[in-house]
């Protein structure tokens, strides 16, 4: 490691991506108005990710704002059953799109913004990488996509097969994995929690890779 970098993690109190730029040395902080239920309360900023990701402090910010009101997967309740527009869902997409811009727009050199396929690509701009759990190790299918600034395409480390799916009787399909955790949540609030689940293979690809990147390109030093 040529440098020790300052991390923001925001929107993750897993600290799942956190641990793994911890592991490589650098000073990694997660960001959540939740609790961190990684076990690093030390390592651990509970408050308003955008005020901090403006703070100044950071190097490089991994963000992961809320998919509930961005997701394509959630698209139909935008809409009534008399196909009138949810007024009180699209106000909160709208703020959710405003959070996304906020922190793409910090003042952080290295930024990245991890969503599923959402209403990113079409009301601000299409993911610079989309990425899969199977190429990293993980036998697991989640469209992962990312919108970066001054940061390269990741590259494949361990390609597996996709994992598993389960076939409910209505004939429609989920990964296991993903099956697994609806079956499991007992709250939505546990629920969303489970679903957006960060697999440890991506999650040290983005560490190992951005981080040599920024080390490399941005300090002109050898990781």
């Amino acid at each position: 490691m040529g440098r020790r970098l300052n991390v923001l993690v925001a929107c993750e109190e897993s600290q799942a991506i956190t641990k793994e730029f911890r592991s490589l040395g650098h000073n990694a902080y997660s960001c959540d108005i939740l609790p961190c239920s990684g076990g690093h309360p030390e390592w651990h900023i509970q408050g308003d990710a955008v005020e901090e990701a403006y703070s100044g402090k950071y190097d490089l910010m991994i963000a992961h704002p809320p998919c509930t009101y961005l997701a394509v997967s959630g698209a139909r309740w935008m809409y009534n059953k008399d196909g009138s527009i949810n007024q009180d869902r699209f106000e909160k997409q709208k703020e959710a799109l405003f959070f996304v811009k906020q922190l793409l727009d910090a003042p952080i050199k290295h930024i990245a913004v991890e969503n599923p396929v959402s209403v990113i690509s079409s009301q601000i701009r299409k993911p610079d990488d989309i990425v899969q759990p199977w190429q990293f190790g993980d036998k697991a299918t989640k469209t992962t996509c990312l919108w970066t600034k001054n940061l390269p395409l990741l590259d494949p480390t361990n390609i597996v097969g996709k994992g598993e799916r389960t076939v409910f009787k209505s004939g429609k399909s989920h990964p296991k994995w993903y099956a697994d955790a609806l079956a499991k949540a007992k709250t939505p609030e546990e629920r969303r929690t489970l679903r957006s689940k960060t697999f440890k293979g991506i999650a040290k690809a983005i560490a190992i890779q951005y981080s040599d990147y920024v080390e490399k390109q941005y300090y002109g030093e050898k990781a």
